[in-house]
């Protein structure tokens, strides 16, 4: 009977990179049909989670405009450097600008149930699992519904 993260994880991690570009973030997300991906350095420590939302968060109208007249309020009717301009730009940013940064996660021995409160506390719908601060796994809110099926099923 499953009874910690480690018993129900997904061990199959797909994580990308801080300086991985937004499109091959959106592209890495859709070829392994999943909604966020931790982000890790190069040794395999947690920096942070980036999901759809994340993404998303920076292609809306309403972004645009704050970032519009936040462009208007520093320029003070001056011209803005085209590099500064370009770096603005969607495509041209990358994981670690668009990141969830301190991404809660939890240990391997951390019980089903602290996870699952975890969760639904914090609103979100997925935990990385760390051993020795580096990601093993992932606990997402399937995960647990699944263990529950099982345990009324058994």
């Amino acid at each position: 009977m499953p009874n910690i993260a480690a018993d129900i994880m997904t061990k199959t991690i797909v994580q990308v990179l801080p300086g991985d570009s937004v499109a091959k973030i959106a592209a890495t997300l859709v070829a392994h049909n999943i909604s966020a991906a931790p982000v890790v350095d190069a040794s395999g420590t947690l920096l942070g989670m980036v999901s759809e939302g994340d993404l998303m968060r920076h292609l809306g109208a309403k972004h645009a405009q704050r970032r519009s007249w936040w462009l208007e309020l520093l320029a003070e009717g001056e011209d803005l450097a085209p590099n500064f301009l370009d770096y603005l730009k969607q495509e041209n940013h990358i994981a670690a600008d668009v990141m969830t940064h301190g991404a809660v996660s939890v240990l391997e021995d951390t019980p089903i149930p602290e996870v699952a409160d975890i969760l639904a506390e914090r609103r979100i719908k997925r935990v990385p699992v760390l051993r020795d601060g580096k990601v093993v796994g992932i606990v997402s809110r399937a995960d647990i519904i699944r263990t529950l099926a099982a345990k009324a099923g058994g």
